[in-house]
């Protein structure tokens, strides 16, 4: 009795990953996590999701929850994405942590007992930084780019190089389950939920096989989502451009009206001429309107989408069921 009483209060740590066409990265993931874990004395399970994958993935992860009874897995209908898939792992998780980390292994296993520790520290959040970014060139601009963006106009400190992998405690995962909020963007509501929380650093690994599924459409996709879920910002600076175009359409209105009164009195003040600048003006306020217009219509359309309450993600088949937020 005193054994399974042992066994039953060892905490159980859940390790969700998202799978898109990543057949030949998973057996040697599994392989590694698993070593990894096994060092912390701790019960774990490995929930591998498979987002719409078009390969061999889901039929590689069925095997190794046949050969493997720590190994879960769930599989989508469709790909929902990099958010939904995460989402997916995390509602499914039956540990008193769970975490996150992607399928292509540049994600080192060997942080896992440190993050783990961490949590057993007391630490109800453990988010993770990249030391160095495994791109180059104008693709390392334009990451920097979305987090300075980020950063700036959402309100949110986001540190250059935070990723998704993070370990997270139940109570605080249980926080975004019960958010009615469409498209979440974790990342943002990481840091937003609060929590006792701290980071680690660490250098991304080669990918070991495949190629990267985030291409920059992703990139500026994810961007906006996080832009749009934090702040009002852009709604605020259009209003801002239209009081200043206001006011030089103003101002430049008395301009004309004086030169001419000026010239209807007799002195000879050269008007500009009145073709240029009207096409000008037009295109130019057009130009503020629509980029306006299409500020708002961003807002309006996660508005609609809020409204249409659809699921984050929808399951075609599971071998572990979803677990109700307590």
């Amino acid at each position: 009795m005193s054994e399974m009483s042992a066994t039953i209060s060892i905490p159980l740590v859940s390790v969700a990953f998202p799978v898109f066409n990543e057949a030949e990265n998973l057996e040697m993931l599994h392989a590694e996590v698993t070593r990894a874990l096994e060092t912390t004395g701790l019960a774990f399970e490995l929930i591998f999701v498979d987002n719409g994958s078009t390969d061999a993935s889901l039929s590689i992860i069925k095997r190794l929850s046949e050969t493997d009874p720590r190994v879960e897995f769930v599989s989508l209908s469709r790909n929902f994405g990099h958010q939904g898939a995460l989402l997916a792992g995390i509602s499914h998780a039956q540990g008193e942590a769970v975490i996150t980390m992607d399928a292509d292994l540049q994600h080192p296993s060997a942080l896992l007992p440190e993050m783990v520790r961490l949590w057993q520290e007391g630490f109800e959040v453990v988010f993770t930084r990249k030391r160095r970014y495994p791109v180059h060139g104008m693709r390392l601009r334009q990451v920097k780019l979305f987090y300075w963006l980020m950063s700036k106009w959402s309100g949110l400190h986001l540190s250059f190089g935070q990723s998704d992998f993070r370990l997270l405690d139940r109570k605080v995962f249980e926080v975004f389950l019960r958010m009615p909020e469409a498209r979440k963007f974790l990342r943002g509501l990481v840091e937003w939920v609060g929590f006792r929380q701290t980071g680690l650093e660490y250098d991304p690994l080669p990918r070991h096989a495949g190629e990267s599924k985030f291409p920059f459409r992703a990139l500026v996709s994810f961007a906006v989502d996080g832009i749009i879920s934090f702040s009002l910002l852009p709604l605020r600076w259009s209003l801002g451009l239209g009081f200043i175009v206001a006011s030089m359409s103003f101002v430049y209105g008395i301009a004309m009206v004086v030169m001419g009164l000026l010239n209807y009195a007799g002195m000879s003040v050269p008007l500009p001429p009145g073709w240029a600048t009207l096409v000008v003006s037009i295109l130019f306020l057009s130009g503020i309107q629509l980029i306006a217009i299409g500020m708002l219509g961003e807002y309006v359309g996660r508005i609609f989408e809020q409204t249409k309450g659809r699921p984050e993600f929808i399951v075609r088949a599971a071998s572990v069921s979803e677990r109700e937020p307590r």
